[in-house]
């Protein structure tokens, strides 16, 4: 059990500051992610030192496409995410509670000396939500920067300032999933919020972290030229012009069996979009 970090203890519990859900925690209650535990008046972190996924993948497939190009990176996850997207394609591990995946026991060590034993240069938190287990990913991000290696972080980017500014002096390359341009569309699809997302890109950017954004473009919901044109006006106004912009296609997954995939017409339409409007940089994912 390891207590966690960014809560304020209630008369009846805990309120998780974390991220902006602010889940007002009983005792014996957890949050929104399933990954913090209010127990004794005190949030554990129950994910701690419990990665359920590991693996050796290509830097390209975070996506990274122009961060240590042609490299590998070792990716990690622990159980959790305070995002609800219908579509997750990731739901077996990011949608359950700890005790409902299988998982490793591993120290921050450990993971360290795993990606320096096998010559990679970096460490991808990845394929949940890293925030949500976020200190074991400062753990291992301080303690492998000490070490030489880079860290990547793969996030929706729901998640409070205060936990960002901590982070990103560890931090050296991240993808953020954009979801849509859309607060409406993240509260009925995602259960977040989008004004949080946008901050804190720009609080990344500020910090010279490298930056890629994605945006899973959903048959018929966020697939409009309205919605790509937003997205690539905020990118523009806000200097944002030179970041790799990867836009995925979707795949019907989790709680949605419809639509069917995102026609392949639409993406490149959505490429075409990006350039004109002055992004320099524009990828095609799931493709």
């Amino acid at each position: 059990m390891t207590e966690a970090r960014f809560y304020t203890a209630l008369g009846d519990g805990v309120q998780c500051l974390l991220c902006p859900h602010r889940c007002r925690i009983p005792e014996g209650g957890r949050g929104i992610c399933r990954s913090r535990e209010c127990r004794n008046g005190k949030l554990y972190a129950l994910s701690y030192g419990r990665p359920c996924a590991l693996a050796v993948d290509p830097v390209e497939k975070k996506p990274l496409n122009r961060f240590l190009p042609g490299t590998y990176c070792l990716s990690l996850s622990c159980t959790g995410c305070n995002l609800s997207c219908r579509w997750c394609q990731n739901s077996d591990i990011s949608q359950v509670a700890p005790e409902e995946a299988g998982a490793y026991a591993l120290a921050p060590e450990e993971i360290v000396n795993l990606c320096l034993q096998r010559g990679l240069p970096s460490i991808a938190f990845t394929y949940t939500e890293p925030f949500t287990w976020w200190g074991y990913m400062y753990d291992i991000a301080e303690l492998s920067h000490r070490k030489g290696l880079k860290n990547i972080l793969v996030s929706a980017g729901f998640v409070e300032k205060e936990p960002l500014r901590e982070l990103l002096p560890c931090l050296d390359a991240a993808n953020i999933d954009i979801k849509a341009m859309d607060d409406s569309f993240y509260r009925k699809y995602c259960g977040a919020s989008l004004a949080p997302v946008l901050a804190n890109i720009l609080a990344m950017k500020e910090a010279g972290i490298h930056l890629e954004i994605t945006n899973l473009l959903v048959t018929g919901l966020n697939d409009s030229e309205s919605q790509v044109g937003a997205l690539c006006r905020w990118m523009t106004e806000n200097g944002l012009e030179d970041v790799p912009l990867h836009f995925s296609r979707y795949f019907p997954r989790y709680r949605m069996t419809e639509p069917g995939p995102t026609p392949k017409a639409t993406l490149l339409q959505a490429r075409e979009c990006a350039l004109s409007a002055g992004i320099k940089t524009v990828f095609l994912g799931n493709i």
